[in-house]
């Protein structure tokens, strides 16, 4: 189901002129046999990269985003442990829920060691990563030590790691259960693969995600407001619906980084539209 349909069935025919009628796959709208299931719709703080964290705490509450991952830029890695808490509990704080941070790329050993005493500190339970192979057993025996979930991150074209979640799950499918997928959907489309289909095939392993669109399924794709492009969002939404997730769904918003509230904005209220109908 395209946009412009979405639209229909939400009763907002009047500004349906204005979207995009593209689809990367074609779903029914409204499917009853679905599991009943409340979709945690979340922020990666990349997405308001170029503000200050009291600000997207600010932008967070005002979306109702109740659950965030915070980038390096909000919550710096090379932070003390004191200073980590700190910024930790002022989000709780301020009723939001810091359930990871990342993305954090682990190219050294130290960095992977560094990685899960952060996130520690932060007392979090997902770090959203990238390490390099020959770190796999070093991250294999952190997360028993802090029972810290990892979520390895699929960057799409260029990336020589893990260009696609089938990439991880190779890598890591025999590793301690703890170390998963976080699936970037608009990466997915870029390189012409299917999130629905993976979002099933790696269920049990999915322990974030990055929701998003694209305007064209081609490697120089480029990010726009979720339901202006080419991603099946109502079909994401009902396989996440499907395999009853219920880890956070988040918006990583990539688009105008100067002024990224207002796409923002129109993809939360979108979102929530797909998922009342879903």
């Amino acid at each position: 189901m395209n946009r412009k349909h979405f639209l229909k069935l939400a009763g907002l025919t009047s500004i349906a002129g204005m979207t995009t009628t593209g689809s990367f796959a074609e779903q029914p709208a409204v499917n009853k046999n679905r599991k009943a299931v409340d979709l945690q719709l979340g922020l990666a703080s990349y997405t308001l990269r170029t503000l200050k964290l009291d600000d997207v705490i600010k932008t967070a509450k005002r979306l109702d985003l109740k659950g965030i991952a915070l980038k390096s830029m909000h919550m710096p890695l090379e932070a003390s442990a004191e200073e980590t808490k700190a910024t930790a509990e002022k989000v709780r704080v301020a009723g939001l829920k810091l359930y990871g941070a990342g993305v954090i790329y682990m190219k050294t050993a130290q960095e992977v060691d560094t990685a899960f005493a952060y996130a520690s500190n932060a007392g979090i339970e997902t770090i959203i990563g990238v390490p390099n192979y020959e770190f796999l057993p070093q991250v294999n025996e952190l997360v028993k030590k802090y029972n810290i979930k990892l979520a390895v991150h699929n960057h799409g074209p260029g990336d020589n790691l893990y260009r696609s979640p089938n990439h991880v799950y190779e890598k890591i499918k025999d590793l301690d259960k703890r170390i998963g997928l976080c699936i970037d959907i608009g990466h997915v489309v870029r390189i012409g693969e299917d999130p629905i289909a993976l979002i099933k095939k790696y269920k049990d392993r999915l322990y974030d995600m990055h929701m998003k669109d694209v305007d064209k399924v081609a490697e120089d794709g480029t990010p726009v407001e979720i339901g202006r492009g080419v991603i099946d969002i109502p079909g994401v939404i009902g396989a996440l619906k499907s395999i009853g997730y219920s880890q956070q769904v988040a918006i990583e918003y990539e688009k105008d980084g100067e002024d990224p509230v207002p796409g923002l904005a129109e993809s939360v209220g979108y979102l929530r539209g797909v998922i009342k109908l879903a």
